[in-house]
């Protein structure tokens, strides 16, 4: 049995909406950021990323994790990478060129968007956006974002999807980056292919489904 670790607000989306793609059973664990709660060792805490129950699956403590009949993983792009691997289909690679190229665009979104897409996200969730100084933060996003966004716009304005003509894990795996980055409305406009196709993966029944469910998890 799969066993997926991470709580619904977090990187572990990414994780359990492939799942449903999938359409794999799984068992889910809770497991919340560390961060969110006023003591994590508390006795009566819930399992976190500090839970000694939890560092002894994963001594990093970073969630998604999963363990699958035993095999344990985490790092949410590998985990992606090798459930699509495993189970096969037209979400995995068909060859070795498409699993070349579905790692290029999962980790390209990793490395080149994440971490200036989740300043606008978190400016959003906070509430800044509005704000002068939050505009001026997420203006130094944007900018560094340009360059990186404009490779998925022409890459987007030819291809429907991001390997081999059809939705794949790379599709989920840089949708659920760029969606941090989709608060800020002029950044999406000026990119419309790469827009209407964060709209066309996110008009998935899987990804509404796990969707609602991180609406109904605690904040």
């Amino acid at each position: 049995m799969l066993t997926i670790y991470g709580a619904y607000r977090s990187r572990a989306t990414r994780t359990l909406w492939f799942a449903g793609e999938l359409g794999l059973a799984f068992d889910h664990v809770p497991v919340v950021q560390a961060r969110r709660l006023a003591d994590p060792r508390a006795p009566d805490a819930p399992i976190n990323t500090r839970s000694t129950s939890f560092l002894a699956i994963n001594p990093m403590g970073t969630i998604p994790t999963i363990d699958d009949d035993g095999f344990v993983l985490f790092e949410s792009m590998a985990i992606n990478l090798y459930l699509a691997r495993k189970h096969g289909g037209p979400l995995a690679p068909a060859d070795t060129q498409e699993d070349g190229l579905m790692s290029q665009w999962s980790f390209f979104g990793a490395t080149e968007i994440e971490t200036n897409a989740l300043k606008i996200s978190t400016a959003a969730a906070e509430g800044r956006l509005e704000s002068e100084a939050g505009q001026a933060e997420a203006a130094v996003a944007v900018r560094l974002l340009t360059r990186p966004f404009g490779v998925l716009e022409q890459h987007l304005s030819s291809n429907d999807y991001m390997v081999g003509g059809r939705f794949t894990v790379a599709d989920v795996n840089l949708a659920e980056i760029i969606r941090y980055a989709s608060a800020h409305i002029p950044l999406m406009e000026a990119h419309p292919h790469v827009r209407d196709w964060l709209a066309r993966c996110q008009d998935r029944p899987a990804f509404k489904a796990m969707w609602s469910a991180r609406a109904d998890e605690a904040e």
